[in-house]
């Protein structure tokens, strides 16, 4: 099978391309270029978020429909919703995800960076990935939703299933543990969500439990946004924190700076999300037949917005493919843009600048060993499976508040 790289090369028009192609015979388009996608995510009317289907890349490079749920399906939330029912799901969790609530929050994120540090370092090094990019999220999604910490790990591992079911490049096999796997999340939220109508608390899974029980939101619906939370929300940020200690180990003339000056750590940060989008791309919906980029399109096909590609848009960025944190040329689109923008965002902004400081932390000793990262092979998302890191004796920051 050909790597993710290999059939993105194929799905990326040139340079001298509108931005927008479709991709070999199917329904499928590929918008890269900045000004193509912005103007898509604010088309709502000609381009639903729905997730009607997904694109399936065959072992000889061809691209077939995987069929997913139809235009307006109640199953359609949060993310995938439109109008007023994504505007009302969103209304939902926005309060605690908010950057004032999420405050509150870094103590406890710079325990969990402790005690995971220190679970993890063995025999000279951790595997940053396994140990801390894959349980950070976890644990946190877990306390904001209200779930027992004792199972975020399996969270982790629920939204990977989630994600590899839409990723375009699964055998069958893969793809049936995937469903069995969801379908396990599915039950243990909705297990969770009925629990939490009795006993209630303050959590999200709490305030949708009391708004299922007013008889506001449906439980199935309210399921459905917290399986897209527990998703979306550790996908993306494991991704994240994989690539952002890659790039700190690829680009070790920004440490002194980064260690001396604070200030500079968020602007490396955006830079990593610029170039290392941790999702590659989303879909739309074509609802009516239209045209963008000067392209037709009929009612009935898809977009694919990359974002990653996007943000390297020479038309948008100066020299893009090269990493600049200090540059100031607008946003990236690696968190979305316009009523989609991710809700997320503002906790994986605080765990990836948490995890810098944490390391910098460590003085001069750091080593990232970028030789051995191994990417996963997916045309949906962007994420390390390993990368090793070690410091000295690797216990100095162990008890640093």
């Amino acid at each position: 099978m050909q790597s993710a790289d290999d059939v993105m090369d194929m799905l990326a028009p040139s340079r001298r391309s509108p931005g927008i192609e479709r991709i070999a015979e199917s329904s499928f388009y590929a918008v890269r270029a900045w000004d193509l996608v912005a103007e898509a995510t604010e088309r709502v009317e000609d381009f639903s978020s729905n997730l009607t289907a997904t694109m399936v890349v065959g072992p000889n490079g061809e691209v077939t429909e995987f069929p997913v749920a139809e235009l307006g399906s109640p199953v359609h939330a949060l993310a995938t919703a439109d109008g007023e029912v994504h505007r009302a799901h969103r209304k939902l969790v926005l309060p605690s995800l908010s950057p004032r609530t999420l405050r509150a929050w870094r103590p406890f994120i710079d325990q969990q960076l402790r005690d995971l540090w220190a679970e993890g370092y063995r025999g000279g090094g951790i595997d940053w990935v396994g140990a801390i990019a894959e349980r950070l999220p976890s644990a946190a999604v877990a306390k904001l939703m209200g779930l027992p910490a004792r199972d975020s790990d399996r969270l982790c591992e629920w939204a990977f299933a989630s994600t590899r079911m839409l990723d375009g490049m699964v055998s069958s096999g893969e793809l049936e543990e995937s469903v069995r796997s969801v379908g396990e999340l599915v039950d243990y939220l909705s297990g969770g969500l009925t629990r939490a109508r009795s006993a209630g608390g303050n959590s999200v899974i709490g305030d949708l439990a009391r708004l299922v029980e007013d008889g506001d939101l449906t439980h199935d619906v309210a399921v459905q946004v917290l399986v897209q939370l527990v998703a979306a929300g550790i996908e993306s940020t494991v991704g994240h924190l994989g690539s952002l200690v890659w790039r700190l180990g690829r680009h070790p003339e920004y440490l002194a700076t980064l260690r001396s000056d604070p200030t500079s750590r968020p602007l490396f940060i955006e830079e990593t999300l610029r170039t290392e989008a941790p999702f590659r791309g989303h879909y739309r919906h074509v609802t009516r037949d239209t045209e963008l980029g000067g392209t037709a399109l009929a009612a009935g096909t898809h977009l694919f917005l990359l974002w990653g590609t996007a943000n390297r848009d020479h038309r948008r960025f100066h020299q893009p493919e090269q990493f600049t944190p200090d540059r100031a040329e607008g946003s990236h689109l690696s968190f979305g843009r316009g009523i989609h923008f991710c809700v997320g965002a503002a906790l994986a902004r605080m765990e990836s600048l948490a995890a810098l400081d944490f390391l910098l932390g460590h003085g001069s000793d750091l080593q990232i060993d970028v030789s051995d990262a191994r990417w996963h092979q997916s045309l949906l998302v962007r994420r390390l499976r390993t990368l090793t890191v070690s410091v000295g004796d690797g216990t100095r920051n162990v008890d640093r508040p």
